[in-house]
């Protein structure tokens, strides 16, 4: 007796027809038949009362037939199990990344990599680079993409590309009014806002010191925890941001974005443990790479395979 003849069995008693139970078992009729046949040959009794439309079961056949139900739903279980298990032991790629990288194509890269590597669940966890630093550092996480160059002997960081600085002001504002670039000084004695407020050093510290290499002391009204609070604060005409040419898609209806005289940038960074060679990431850096090459971006070196 096998699984095989239990479950032509099971499906009989459902279709109470030889003919029906064959189409939902897409077999022809009599090798259907012959199963039965040598099922009871086995038993030693007859499972069903042949001469009754629809077939009926004999005092045996309902025997049999709970018992296969049990063990036919035993198997199951069995294999909904194992299929967890097996679903359990996907291979997980942990991302972690600074809120502001989700505007410079980031979004695209995760895309792409979810289709280069479908059997693999990635983890997304927003993050700013020192903490990414420490995750790294502590296997919760696999990759980084953040601004902040930040050195550790174990952990190795490429510079992606650069992006160039805005200056994000209220609509409604005098020096939104005007076109063309604005120069560092024109905003010496406007309120600023800055993020992120901690940990520190961070993107905030960045530009501070854009400020101070001119010789500026900035005014800093505002030091919020992230990009999407300080561009409401410009909304609402708290003061000016300083931000990465990405966002400028973020929002324009009420906030007016304005080229810096003086060129600043800003980098996007990838960090990721020294000596990791794993499948995972060797894809990502594939994907960054196919992709900047389509974007018309330089590919660096350390991505090239």
């Amino acid at each position: 007796m096998d699984l095989r003849q239990l479950r032509y069995f099971v499906t009989l008693v459902e279709a109470r027809n030889f003919n029906r139970a064959a189409e939902r078992l897409h077999i022809a009729q009599p090798p259907l038949s012959r199963t039965i046949r040598q099922l009871e040959e086995q038993v030693g009794a007859e499972l069903i009362d042949r001469s009754s439309r629809p077939l009926k079961l004999t005092a045996v056949g309902h025997l049999l037939h709970e018992q296969a139900l049990q063990m036919l739903g035993r198997m199951e279980d069995m294999r909904l199990m194992v299929q967890m298990a097996v679903g359990s032991e996907r291979r997980r790629f942990t991302m972690g990344f600074a809120a502001s990288t989700m505007y410079a194509r980031l979004p695209e890269l995760i895309r792409e990599f979810r289709i280069e590597a479908p059997d693999v669940e990635l983890v997304l966890v927003e993050s700013v680079t020192l903490d990414q630093i420490a995750a790294l550092k502590d296997g919760k996480i696999d990759v980084g993409f953040g601004r902040i160059r930040f050195e550790d002997p174990s952990v190795q960081r490429t510079v992606l590309r650069y992006e160039q600085l805005f200056v994000a002001l209220p609509a409604g504002s005098a020096l939104a009014r005007e076109d063309g670039p604005i120069t560092i000084g024109e905003l010496a004695a406007q309120p600023l806002i800055i993020y992120p407020r901690q940990p520190r050093p961070s993107y905030a510290d960045q530009v501070l010191s854009l400020f101070r290499d001119h010789s500026i002391e900035p005014h800093v009204i505002h030091e919020v925890r992230e990009l999407q609070i300080a561009i409401g604060l410009v909304a609402a005409e708290e003061g000016f941001a300083i931000v990465p040419e990405s966002v400028r898609r973020a929002r324009t209806h009420d906030v007016r974005y304005r080229e810096l005289a003086e060129r600043a940038t800003s980098p996007i960074i990838m960090s990721h443990r020294i000596g990791d060679s794993s499948p995972e990431l060797r894809t990502m850096a594939q994907v960054i790479a196919r992709k900047y090459s389509e974007w018309g971006y330089n590919v660096p070196d350390a991505l090239r395979v």
